[in-house]
């Protein structure tokens, strides 16, 4: 059937991470869909650097494996290496991180959505939206076709009036050698959404026969590798690539300085916000002046390109500052250059127009997903377009919203922090951003949220019978641990080998266990414990779950209690037509921000930033609470 005489249920602008997800989840849950992209060759393209996970950015990955998205599969089929951070901290600080071959990560991502059906694509720029009152029906692309859809999702990315700055020169685009997208953003402002400028930017690429990696120190992955997604589809990596660690000095810093008249960041030409916490080299030098050197990461684009991508040197600087510059670092005398950083500026909408759903406000059936809504990283892009495609379908569907609270996932705290209190800089998530983070943890992620993918049609029943397998065999670890005792010999040689006070008696296993300095690598030596592990078949992830409970118990309980106080105002609904301005005993601040936000239950309104404890003191009490 014609393209024109088609109404898809769904219509994906846009094939990045977050358009990826956003169609394959729609698609998997049986609404006909369409994903509109630029160019069919950059699906999923790793923009910036070749990496999925880090710092609360793996536990979204995590989460949208669990929930039966494709990003984990992925990263595991194309990882070149694997780290878990902060491993010598607690369980919710553990962190994923996988380096990516970027042009297989691109390849599997076509390949598996080509693989999933109820999915059509096409290539072309979409240059505006259809309308019909205050519903979306479509979209208009630059060939002059107008596609009709019962639902959008727009994601956009940096594309939306993107331009490029390096040094004094700029032109419009959406990443290097490809053109910017037009006519979208015009198209909802003049249908009253509110629109911004962010700025972001990207570290040269250079030719890795061009560097001394004996003048850096070697980066290499952990020994014992992990993977990222729960399904057995994937394996942990067996052989790795290596990065490397260098830094600049002051001699770089003093080269650097020299361009930052001509820096569109310094002279004017960049006017928008850039992200806080991934600030480039010029910015670094600039607001931590009294330091001599920062971190640069020489880490490889893949397992057999010489292309190195430099992290830790994003810059929109001339290029023959960064030239100059970076041949100043250790390891760099030689470098040759393969393409420039640069920095680019986009339009974005704030996400407070938003509900929890993604839906916008203004117009029904159009949703928003990723850099759009202000946030950086592919991870968070990713877990929006996940969510914004499963609401679509399920919109179509006439079925119930699909929404994650704050204690239930980190995509649930991204989501309500964007649409609660928005963002006037590129968002990024941090392990800091959850107040329930013990309980969101990456090894717990398809616990969590399996049976919830499950249940809306996403997750498939091999996921669901996998965690149902993991909880049952957990559970049955965690009592024979308590109900089994040991000997004082038995135990005894393990503390001492490890400086613990001994025991004069018999324990049970539970109360040895849950001591912090030990782990079940200590207890190999105890032989009804091993005989259980390998009778019971108990799988590592199994023992890791186990390990946790008897450790974090009573933090685990702690953030539990802490979370069902939060569910009961969140089960105080505040009607849509709530009005604001009757409430007198409100802060005016307080009134204007409530209008504006429209939250659907009391917690919502006690995060918003302005409301304060007494204004939410008098919303409980003039709805009879």
């Amino acid at each position: 059937m014609s393209l024109f005489s088609t109404i898809f249920d769904v219509i994906v602008v846009g094939g990045g991470h977050a358009g990826s997800e956003a169609a394959a989840a729609s698609a998997n849950m049986g609404a006909h869909t369409l994903l509109i992209t630029m160019n069919l060759q950059n699906i999923a393209q790793m923009s910036c650097n070749p990496a999925m996970g880090g710092i609360a950015k793996g536990q979204i990955v995590r989460e949208i494996d669990a929930l039966g998205g494709y990003s984990g599969i992925v990263t595991d089929k194309t990882a070149i290496q694997f780290k878990m951070l902060n491993k010598s901290k607690g369980p919710a600080m553990w962190s994923p991180r996988a380096q990516s071959d970027r042009m297989q990560f691109a390849e599997c991502w076509r390949t598996m959505l080509e693989q999933t059906d109820n999915l059509d694509f096409y290539q072309d720029s979409v240059n505006g939206l259809l309308f019909d009152g205050d519903k979306i029906v479509g979209v208009k692309t630059a060939l002059g076709l107008e596609i009709k859809s019962k639902t959008v999702i727009v994601t956009a990315g940096t594309f939306l009036n993107g331009l490029i700055h390096i040094g004094d020169k700029s032109f419009g685009g959406g990443r290097a050698g490809e053109g910017a997208s037009k006519g979208i953003t015009e198209d909802l402002v003049a249908k009253g959404f509110e629109s911004g400028r962010m700025k972001t930017g990207t570290p040269p690429r250079v030719d890795g026969r061009s560097l001394d990696y004996s003048k850096m120190l070697e980066q290499p992955g952990d020994e014992i590798t992990e993977k990222f997604s729960y399904l057995p589809t994937t394996k942990a990596l067996q052989k790795q690539r290596s990065c490397w660690l260098t830094y600049t000095n002051l001699d770089v810093h003093d080269l650097l300085r020299e361009g930052f008249d001509r820096s569109p960041m310094f002279n004017g030409r960049i006017q928008s916000t850039g992200p806080r916490y991934c600030p480039s080299i010029e910015d670094k030098i600039d607001r931590f002046a009294t330091k001599d050197r920062h971190q640069i990461f020489v880490e490889p684009e893949g397992w057999s390109t010489v292309e190195m991508y430099v992290n830790g040197f994003s810059t929109s600087l001339p290029e023959d500052i960064q030239d100059k510059a970076i041949r100043s670092i250790d390891g760099f005398e030689n470098v040759k250059f393969l393409r420039y950083g640069y920095a680019i500026e986009y339009d974005y909408f704030p996400p407070t127009q938003l509900t929890h759903t993604l839906e916008t406000k203004l117009i029904e059936n159009l949703y928003f997903a990723g850099q759009i809504n202000g946030t950086t990283g592919y991870e968070e892009a990713a877990s929006q377009g996940l969510m914004a495609g499963v609401n679509a379908a399920l919109k179509v569907q006439d079925k119930e919203p699909f929404i994650l609270k704050r204690n239930e996932a980190y995509i649930g705290v991204l989501i309500d922090d964007l649409i609660t209190k928005g963002t006037e800089e590129p968002y990024r998530m941090f392990t800091s951003r959850a107040e329930y983070r013990t309980l969101l943890r990456q090894d717990n992620a398809d616990l969590r949220l399996t049976p919830r993918g499950f249940e809306i049609g996403l997750a498939s029943k091999e996921r669901m019978d996998r965690v149902l397998e993991k909880q049952e065999k957990t559970e049955m670890l965690i009592q024979f641990l308590h109900k089994t005792s040991v000997k004082q010999e038995e135990v005894n040689p393990i503390l001492e080998a490890k400086n613990l006070a001994l025991v004069n008696q018999s324990m049970k296993l539970f109360k040895i266990a849950a001591r912090p300095q030990l782990s079940f690598d200590d207890f190999k030596s105890i032989k009804k414990l091993n005989d259980f592990i390998i009778e019971n078949n108990i799988q590592q992830d199994v023992i890791e779950q186990a390990e946790i409970h008897l450790k974090y118990s009573g933090y685990i309980d702690k953030e539990k209690n802490n979370a069902d106080k939060l569910n009961r105002l969140e089960n105080v609904v505040i009607p849509s037509n709530f009005k604001y301005e009757k409430v007198k005993s409100l802060s005016f601040e307080a009134r204007e921000k409530l209008n504006k936000i429209k939250p659907v239950s009391i917690s919502q309104a006690s995060r918003i930033s302005g409301v304060s404890p007494s204004d939410i003191s008098v919303l409980l009490v003039y709805m009879g609470r």
